[in-house]
C-alpha cells in the first residue's frame, strides 16, 4: 500500500501526517515518535511505502484551525484506519467524546457493553493503539481517579491538549513552559 507522508508544524512539535490517495488520514503522529508511527503502520497495514507529499489542504487547515482555538475543526476531517473489531469500536467511541470533556477507561468499557472491570485494560490497549493522534481524541480518556494516564505521545502533550480544550484546569504558565521545551 502506498501512502503519502507530510510534515506539519504544531504547538506541540512537528507532526507526521500519513494520508491515502483519497486524502483520508491513515496516521497522525509526532515527529519525535517516528518509530511509533512506523510500528502502527506495520501492525495495521502490513507492508507500506511512504512517499513525501504536501499535506492535503483540508487536513492541514483543519489541524491549524484546531490549534488556533477552533476546537470543533477536527470533527470533519476524514480518517480511514485499519484495526481489529475492538479497536474500531473503541476508536469510534473516542470520536464521540465531546470536546471539553473527558471519560475514563472504565466508563468507555461500560459504554461499549463490557461488564467485567478488567475490560478497562483491553480498552486501554485499544486506545493506546490509536494511529490518529488528536483527530481521534484518545487524549480525552483519563484514569478513574482523574490522573492523566497512558498517552503514547507523552503526558505533557495530553495535558496541553486537555487544557487547550478546557477539559481540565491549566497548570501555571511557568510549569507549562518547562514541560514543552522550545515553546
Amino acid at each position: 500500500m502506498q501512502l503519502r507522508l507530510s510534515h506539519l508544524a504544531s504547538p506541540l512539535g512537528d507532526m507526521l501526517l500519513v494520508a491515502d490517495a483519497g486524502e483520508h488520514i491513515r496516521a497522525l503522529d509526532f515527529a519525535d515518535h517516528r518509530a511509533h508511527l512506523h510500528r502502527l503502520l506495520r501492525e495495521h497495514y502490513g507492508s507500506t511505502s511512504l512517499v513525501d507529499a504536501q499535506a492535503p489542504g483540508r487536513i492541514a487547515d483543519g489541524l491549524a484551525r484546531y490549534f488556533a482555538g477552533e476546537l470543533d475543526a477536527l470533527a470533519a476531517l476524514p480518517t480511514a484506519t485499519a484495526g481489529s473489531d475492538l479497536q474500531q469500536r473503541v476508536w469510534a467511541a473516542l470520536a464521540r467524546i465531546p470536546v471539553g470533556t473527558t471519560t475514563t477507561y472504565g466508563k468507555l468499557a461500560r459504554e461499549l457493553g463490557f461488564t467485567d472491570p478488567r475490560a478497562a485494560i483491553d480498552i486501554g490497549a485499544a486506545v493506546g493503539s490509536n494511529p490518529v493522534a488528536i483527530v481521534v481524541p484518545c487524549h480525552r480518556v483519563i484514569a478513574s481517579n482523574g490522573d492523566l494516564k497512558g498517552y503514547a505521545w507523552g503526558l505533557q502533550r495530553k495535558r496541553w491538549l486537555l487544557e487547550h480544550e478546557q477539559a481540565i484546569r491549566p497548570k501555571s504558565a511557568a510549569l507549562q513552559t518547562a514541560m514543552l521545551p522550545g515553546f
